[in-house]
């Protein structure tokens, strides 16, 4: 056998580890095998493993897929069900190594297609030194009238967000992820609604996101990130990596990304906030809970893949206690418990162990084989709102037109 091929998504510490792992896993087997490793930006991902059918035609032996895409994975007969792999030889401590919440999204027709790689749910990263400075301190409570501290209403949010832009200083309040990739926005929307009491499903377990929530939600979104006073003007060039690697250039006092930029921005070389940073949850509006969103990433083997028990072998060395932490050391986030707790980690990543906490408040978009269409449309209607005056209550509702005709 001459070589094996990953679908990798595109990010420097995926590339990395999964390079060293897949070294580690020959030497330790004493075997031969090149492994061909494609980093791809999300779309292209999708793309070749799913749309053009590489993991059902055996292009791909693994690939990275996310959670959003798994249900259309397994409903098009693209991933190996591990059901019986998992049986015969576990991954170690499967499944009590991980929370409950990385176990479920791949569990699906009775089956289990895939385990947990890299997760982070969405949370507010912010710069706790802006934040515990004296002089910014009071400066604050003279302008705002109210102690500064992290946002816990969407308005205090704005308010900081405005206080900490300082272009001169190539400081900007907040940054968001604002390039149209069927992700980002959609993931902000959701956020949006989910803070202000909204739901993406009605009664009849329909897609349903034309509410007063959703208006609320969509007029917050379009005003925060069209406010030049509050937010990084390259906002809507950035996917969420580039706003990660913006807020570790000490660009920004706040942003809302997933876990995995904080962590990034403490072990990366070229961070500029190594030791400054800290997270917490979201803001909410007023009598409305704060909420995350829990997309995570999964190892998973193409179900025309010639080398299924060579893969499986791999999936179990690259998911043991070791691996999750050399990932977690490498920029990415590592998925089991006993990494959350570790010493060494949390030593390098002092708000490590919260993971368990922003877990507790996740939320997961709705398994529907229509989703994929479903983020199209939200993503289009997002980016309508930030680009024209159009009312959000009209956007919504044409929205959710095309919603329902696809339904």
């Amino acid at each position: 056998m001459d070589k094996i091929r990953i679908a990798v998504r595109k990010f420097d510490p995926f590339e990395s580890t999964l390079q060293k792992l897949w070294d580690a896993f020959c030497i330790e087997n004493n075997i031969q095998v090149e492994a061909e490793m494609i980093p791809m930006e999300l779309h292209d991902l999708y793309e070749t493993t799913i749309s053009k059918k590489g993991l059902k035609e055996g292009k791909w032996d693994i690939a990275h897929l996310n959670t959003d895409w798994i249900f259309d994975a397994v409903h098009e007969k693209a991933v190996q069900d591990l059901y019986t792999f998992i049986a015969e030889n576990p991954p170690e401590n499967y499944p009590y190594g991980w929370h409950k919440s990385l176990l479920h999204l791949q569990k699906l027709d009775n089956g289990t297609f895939g385990l947990p790689f890299h997760d982070g749910p969405e949370c507010l990263i912010y710069r706790k030194d802006l934040f515990e400075n004296k002089t910014e301190k009071e400066n604050f409570k003279k302008q705002f009238g109210y102690e500064l501290s992290t946002p816990k209403t969407w308005q205090e949010f704005v308010d900081i967000a405005t206080f900490f832009n300082r272009p001169e200083e190539n400081l900007y309040g907040t940054i968001f992820a604002n390039y149209p990739d069927g992700h980002n926005m959609v993931f902000d929307f959701c956020l949006q609604l989910w803070t202000r009491g909204g739901s993406l499903i009605n009664t009849k377990n329909q897609i349903s996101i034309y509410s007063e929530a959703g208006i609320q939600a969509l007029d917050f979104y379009r005003k925060i990130v069209n406010n030049k006073n509050a937010v990084h003007p390259k906002s809507r060039e950035f996917g969420s990596v580039e706003a990660g690697l913006a807020f570790a250039d000490g660009q920004a006092a706040m942003a809302i990304n997933w876990f995995g930029f904080a962590s990034m921005a403490e072990v990366i070389e070229e961070s500029k906030v190594k030791g400054k940073i800290d997270i917490t949850s979201l803001p909410s509006d007023p009598n409305h809970k704060t909420a995350s969103l829990n997309v995570y990433w999964l190892y998973t083997i193409g179900s025309g893949s010639k080398h299924k028990k060579l893969a499986y072998d791999f999936l179990r060395f690259a998911t043991t206690a070791e691996s999750d932490k050399l990932l977690t050391k490498e920029g990415g986030i590592g998925c089991r418990k006993s990494t959350w707790k570790d010493e060494e980690i949390n030593t390098l990543i002092p708000f490590y162990h919260k993971l368990e906490m922003l877990h507790e408040n996740a939320l997961t978009l709705p398994q529907t084989p229509i989703w994929p269409k479903v983020c199209e449309f939200i993503d289009h209607m997002v980016l309508k709102a930030i680009n024209s005056d159009i009312p959000s209550a009209q956007l919504l509702e044409e929205t959710q037109i095309n919603i329902q005709k696809i339904e």
